[in-house]
């Protein structure tokens, strides 16, 4: 390998904190309004000008999903409380409880047409379609009323690690490089760029990247629909969303870690999107007139590292409770499979003071189809940030101040209760019933 020699060098310190947060999606968003929210000061870094990741740059506009597929919400919390924001401000839409598990055809087909369906033989779900805008607001308003330092245009860039804990976090920005400073760090960074460069170990996925986009001028969505146009209904009333990816067009898998292989994945599915944009001009009902609203920001990569944390979730724990659980969630295509999710998936092995929330939490790689989606991701985030406050806040009660590991996941599981997070679920009642 050719090398070049960095020489060391002082850093100016750009903030000093409790909690260090390192992604600005959704779980990164969740974990440092957590945080905040329990009094801890939080540095949140985000490399782009926007909150919400996939979910809003990426044009992924559904959230699948808040329930288990038998009628039983089990994702609550932040989430749901942003379910509720982007309501209130005409963003979302979803079926009313009264719909959930229904096999009923019609509903099904209503719902699936919205992209709220997803599996063979699946009922209706608790998911959530909303306007990708809406949702970057409403993210940026709670991190901003929880008193979240935010940095924008900011790449967690090298964690400085002495012994067992990062003592700082090199920072890329605009103005060059500096730190930031706590005693806690979370990577929320989907594809653990923190807790790679800080020597953890971890797997890694190659993946079919995704591009979706938005179209508008659709002459009659319903007409379209019914007539098999491959695009779902969205909350403004003649846009569509388009949920397209290299995989229709037979592209090859990448390592989204890879700059060159994840550059490739970019350009060709931008190219391949706007090709597929004008064959739906020509061939999709009602299609003719469309125009481009545009197409995801952010390349769609699902899966790229997982760390090898203190705990892994297995296909096997799957309905199986656990002492020290901070989430459920439930599987977006398969109804009824639900996992809840050990406070040590989100605990690096080697490090003490590093929490990871989000896709790239400890789980195998069967389990990460359900705990990469958003809402799976705003409950580890919102338990990390919880985590990470009370471990920060540990030097006041005799404990190691940022000593992750350390904290009484009794005392957590209260604390997230008391927050709206479900962790209630009936598992022994389900095994009771042979389910």
């Amino acid at each position: 390998m050719d090398t070049v020699f960095e020489p060391g060098r002082e850093l100016s310190v750009l903030a000093r904190a409790d909690v260090v947060v390192a992604g600005g999606g959704t779980a990164g968003v969740a974990a440092a309004v957590a945080a905040a929210r329990e009094g801890a000061q939080v540095v949140l870094l985000e490399r782009g000008g926007v909150l919400g990741g996939l979910a809003t740059g990426g044009l992924i506009a559904l959230l699948l999903t808040l329930d288990d597929g038998r009628g039983r919400q089990v994702i609550g919390g932040l989430c749901q409380e942003i379910v509720d924001r982007v309501g209130a401000a005409g963003g979302e839409f979803h079926p009313p409880a009264g719909h959930w598990a229904s096999s009923e055809a019609v509903l099904v087909e209503k719902y699936r047409r919205w992209g709220l369906v997803w599996g063979k033989d699946a009922p209706v779900r608790y998911s959530v379609a909303y306007d990708p805008e809406i949702l970057a607001q409403v993210l940026a308003d709670m991190v901003v009323e929880a008193g979240v330092d935010l940095l924008f245009h900011c790449l967690g860039a090298d964690p400085l690690v002495e012994g067992r804990r990062i003592e700082a976090l090199a920072v890329q920005s605009k103005a060059g490089r500096g730190a930031v400073v706590a005693p806690v760090y979370i990577d929320a960074s989907g594809d653990g760029e923190l807790f790679a460069a800080a020597g953890c170990a971890f797997e890694l996925e190659r993946v079919h990247p995704w591009m979706w986009f938005r179209a508008g001028g659709i002459t009659d969505v319903s007409d379209a629909l019914e007539q098999g146009a491959p695009f779902f209904r969205t909350t403004a009333a003649d846009q569509v969303l388009v949920p397209w990816g290299l995989a229709a067009r037979g592209g090859g898998k990448i390592d989204a870690t890879d700059p060159r292989e994840r550059t490739r994945g970019e350009l060709d599915a931008r190219r391949l999107a706007l090709e597929e944009f004008r064959r739906l001009r020509v061939e999709a009902p009602g299609a003719a007139g469309a125009h481009l609203c545009g197409i995801a920001s952010q390349l769609g990569i699902t899966e790229s590292r997982r760390v090898a944390g203190r705990a892994t979730l297995t296909r096997q724990q799957a309905d199986r409770d656990f002492a020290d659980a901070i989430a459920v969630t439930g599987h977006w295509t398969r109804h009824g499979l639900v996992y809840a999710v050990p406070y040590g998936c989100l605990l690096a092995a080697e490090l003490d003071n590093l929490l990871v929330a989000g896709r790239c939490i400890s789980v195998d790689h069967p389990t990460h189809n359900a705990t990469k989606e958003i809402p799976a991701c705003m409950a580890t985030g919102q338990a990390a940030g919880t985590a990470a406050a009370m471990a920060a806040a540990a030097s006041t009660t005799g404990g190691q101040q940022g000593d992750a590991s350390a904290v009484d996941t009794g005392a957590l599981r209260v604390k997230l209760a008391e927050r709206g997070a479900l962790l209630g679920y009936p598992f022994a009642a389900r095994a009771g019933e042979g389910g």
